[in-house]
């Protein structure tokens, strides 16, 4: 049976890449949008006055009159166990591991915390108008399984793979590289394609896996179509030097990777701060990806990632936005662009709203090679929307009314904004959030039944 639904509001999408073009080109702004969504897609939008015929009889469209409607917000690198360890003190990348995140992603092995600490993510992420991200989850099948039964029910797009990690961690997170390839492929043929979740190899890093490992992680991309990949690539100085003596016959970190086949299309490297341009020429040449973590890079002084180099027209590689949480210190990626503005800053270049948003939005899925999907407000595209308010705290009132335009308007958001400023999440076309609602802001989409219980 068909399902028909809108919304109507002043929205924000994109047209072009504002990192190729000029911004003002690339923007697309109604002020009065109607956004009319068929079956979880996008049938129809347009200014209100042009598009209202569109609407079938009987269908009366949610208005949001003083808020903004923007796509959802994909994350492109994030740690789901590490949730509960956001905000702890004090040390570098890999003493971070040892004290922080190995102990804590050891509680993953009992499937109850797991079902849990999924719940809460999902939640948190949709709070913060996320509706698809690249994400982390422990060595544990269980946590993955935790997670996908989560984001189904949700129904959101997500991408999310079992931790491989053969060496240089704690005996109770260790697999091999036969158990590892064993695991992740029971969990791909139960869960990728099922629905809006795919399945992502998601190897450490280079200093956890052995050869034999990443061997086996590039031969499950092999075996199965349309898989992602996900690891961590020259995150700070003392672990390139790590990888450099683990690995002495390769010529650069992600060298390592190459060497074992694992760069390529749908390959996402978390953090690249220190690459070179012979890198990021690769990264170019073989259409793989790279996450711009600014909160967590500054959070433990891994370093400042090189935005524009990247995005080097000459050479451009995909770049998407990452919280990396828990080293991050936010899931909002309005808070996440906010940050980017200063390392961008630090380096004496400038991060415009209308490019910042492109990163967290349409960048973001071009990112993850989803971008014919999600990332867009245009027909065809999946019904993933957050409605944001520049009014939510007095501040951004304040700031809001003297917004000279659309772009200065998105700039006070990525600012000043947060979770606060997220008024609705929408997933193919169903509110699963809702900020005014009570008693339970959050609600399973309505073949899920409530929030609560699945139907």
């Amino acid at each position: 049976m068909t399902s028909v639904s809108a919304i109507r509001g002043q929205a924000v999408s994109f047209a072009g890449d504002p990192f190729r073009e000029a911004s003002a080109t690339c923007l697309v702004h109604h002020e009065d949008a109607l956004v009319i969504v068929q079956d979880g897609r996008i049938a129809a939008v347009g200014p209100y006055a042009t598009t209202r015929d569109r609407l079938p009889a009987g269908v009366e469209p949610t208005h949001y009159a003083r808020e903004l409607i923007v796509p959802g917000f994909v994350d492109a690198h994030v740690h789901y166990p590490q949730l509960g360890m956001i905000g702890s003190y004090g040390e570098h990348l890999l003493g971070w591991l040892e004290r922080y995140t190995f102990p804590t992603e050891a509680r993953f092995a009992v499937r109850a915390h797991a079902d849990r600490m999924a719940g809460l993510f999902l939640r948190e992420l949709l709070r913060n108008g996320t509706t698809t991200a690249a994400v982390y989850c422990t060595v544990h099948p269980g946590s993955v399984e935790a997670f996908f039964k989560e984001s189904e029910r949700f129904n959101t797009r997500m991408l999310a793979g079992k931790v491989l990690m053969d060496r240089n961690a704690p005996a109770n997170l260790l697999d091999t590289a036969q158990r590892g390839y064993d695991e992740s492929t029971a969990l791909i043929r139960r869960w990728h394609g099922r629905g809006r979740q795919h399945y992502c190899v998601t190897p450490r890093f280079a200093a956890t896996s052995t050869e034999a490992q990443l061997e086996t992680a590039a031969e499950l991309m092999r075996e199965h179509d349309d898989l992602f990949l996900q690891t961590h690539l020259s995150e700070s100085e003392a672990e390139i030097a790590w990888v450099r003596e683990l690995f002495p016959e390769r010529t650069s970190y992600l060298d390592v990777y190459d060497h074992a086949g694992l760069v390529g299309p749908r390959s996402i490297f978390g953090h690249a701060i220190h690459v070179g341009e012979e890198d990021l020429c690769t990264c170019h040449a073989r259409d793989a990806s790279l996450a711009h973590c600014p909160t967590s890079n500054l959070f433990l002084g891994s370093g400042l990632f090189r935005l524009f180099d990247a995005l080097d027209p000459r050479r451009p590689v995909r770049v998407g936005l990452g919280s990396d949480i828990g080293a991050g210190t936010s899931l909002s990626q309005l808070r996440t662009m906010g940050e980017a503005y200063k390392v961008a800053a630090l380096q004496d270049r400038k991060l415009d709203a209308v490019r910042a948003f492109h990163l967290a939005t349409a960048g973001g899925a071009r990112a993850l090679h989803l971008d014919d999907r999600i990332g867009r407000i245009e027909a065809g595209h999946d019904a993933d929307l957050c409605v944001l308010d520049p009014h939510a705290t007095p501040l951004m009132a304040l700031r809001t009314e003297r917004s000279e335009d659309v772009a200065d308007l998105l700039f006070t958001l990525m600012t000043l904004g947060d979770d606060r400023a997220v008024r609705a999440t929408y997933v193919a076309g169903e509110c699963v959030y809702d900020a005014t609602r009570r008693p339970d802001p959050f609600r399973y989409p309505d073949a899920a039944g409530p929030s609560g219980e699945p139907g």
